[in-house]
């Protein structure tokens, strides 16, 4: 064993780990098992089962690169003007949100006996779809384009309430931290499209083509800003990718259709390392019977009302029949990226038992099987796609929006 362990410190054992993390996966798909759960399942067999990687660096900073480019896919996604056009539903369905996180909260609080605090974030593990998951899966479901425009909306809608009410979570230990952390929050906001300006303006017309460089560089950094405050990197890098996304109109190739398919590109290559890291830092106490039946409790009962919830308001507010409805809901149950990341968070900053975070892990595992097999197709975490020939064979999503018909597309913007 420790000759194993020793390979897989080399330089060849790296290559080894990027092989399997490459292949493996994929190979697999075909029993309708995403590649997120295998690359997961697959750190947990290197970290608990052979004793590698565990705490590693390299795969620590591969894996940061990881979560970063998920949440700036997430946050290029962010269109204004889609939500704009459905703000009334977009509006009840937050409402109807707000309303499932507050009894999740009270569920937990009293029903695991955490505090306020870990038990809203737990609530936000359960009912807090993932969103950059769930838009890379949209065209392997063979949904309409209006439900797929449904489901956008909703997934971006319900991802910005979720990060709004985890920031003001854990920055809720004073009212002085709140403000210091506020303010930081402000300052970022203020900060980024002045320097987005700048490098329109100074650098960017003497070094083309940069653009994505830069705009990975400044995801980096706001999330690592946002880490230091307490709030994980998924705040800043979201952040980035929504400012950038508004920044088009000075800047245009900063979220282009081009722009999005690289981060989607990116993220193909580094997000297998973040869940390999998140499998390689779970305990063998994790999956204990407890953990496994709270898991199983979970899932039997937020997949469920979560579902209902977005059925039940469709069928209300648009009069959808039921099929419709369904196909917009459960593409939506998902929650795995957002549920892995609030796992640490409650790990390492409220020391949750080990039985509830195994729990969340087993629930999330569970509700990303769940579009694949009612569906009919595994969703596939950015897999890679084939670059396309040029940028005038893409459409421009403003165009198609100022279309007759006013239908914009699924995937406006960029990944």
């Amino acid at each position: 064993m420790e000759s194993v362990r020793a390979f897989f410190a080399t330089e060849l054992g790296y290559v080894v780990l990027l092989f399997v993390l490459f292949v493996v996966p994929r190979f697999l798909q075909r029993l309708r098992l995403p590649s997120a759960v295998t690359s997961f399942a697959l750190g947990i067999v290197a970290s608990a089962g052979l004793g590698l990687f565990a705490g590693d660096p390299t795969v620590h900073l591969l894996a940061t690169f990881g979560i970063v480019a998920l949440f700036l896919f997430a946050g290029l996604e962010v269109d204004v003007a889609l939500l704009r056009d459905e703000a009334r539903v977009v509006t009840q369905h937050l409402a109807l949100r707000l309303v499932l996180l507050a009894g999740g909260t009270f569920a937990v609080l009293y029903g695991l006996g955490l505090d306020v605090r870990p038990s809203v974030l737990v609530a936000l593990a359960l009912l807090t779809p993932s969103t950059g998951f769930i838009l890379d899966s949209l065209d392997r479901f063979g949904l309409a384009e209006e439900e797929k425009r449904a489901v956008k909306s909703k997934a971006i809608a319900t991802e910005m309430l979720a990060l709004l009410i985890l920031f003001f979570t854990l920055q809720s230990v004073s009212a002085s931290r709140l403000a210091l952390a506020t303010s930081a929050l402000v300052a970022m906001i203020l900060v980024l499209p002045i320097l987005f300006r700048f490098f329109a303006q100074k650098i960017a017309p003497y070094a083309p083509k940069s653009e994505f460089a830069f705009l990975l560089m400044m995801a980096v950094l706001a999330a690592y800003a946002t880490r230091k405050l307490g709030v994980y990197y998924l705040v800043g890098a979201f952040l980035v990718g929504v400012l950038a996304r508004r920044f088009r109109e000075r800047l245009p190739s900063m979220a282009s259709e081009r722009m999005l398919h690289a981060v989607e590109v990116f993220a193909s290559f580094f997000a297998p390392f973040y869940f390999f890291s998140a499998g390689a830092a779970l305990r063998p106490g994790d999956f204990s019977l407890e953990g496994v039946g709270l898991g199983v409790l979970f899932f039997a009962a937020a997949v469920p009302i979560g579902a209902t919830a977005v059925v039940l308001h469709r069928r209300r507010a648009l009069g959808e029949p039921l099929a419709r409805s369904l196909r917009v809901a459960v593409p939506m149950v998902p929650t795995l990226v957002f549920t892995l990341v609030l796992c640490g968070i409650l790990r390492e900053s409220f020391a949750v038992p080990s039985y509830v975070v195994g729990g969340l892990i087993v629930y999330t595992m569970l509700n990303t099987l769940v579009p694949g097999f009612v569906l009919g197709a595994p969703p596939l975490v950015f897999d890679a796609p084939e670059l396309p020939a040029s940028s005038e064979s893409r459409p421009d999503p403003a165009a198609e929006r100022a279309a007759p018909g006013g239908e914009s597309s699924p995937r406006s913007g960029a990944v």
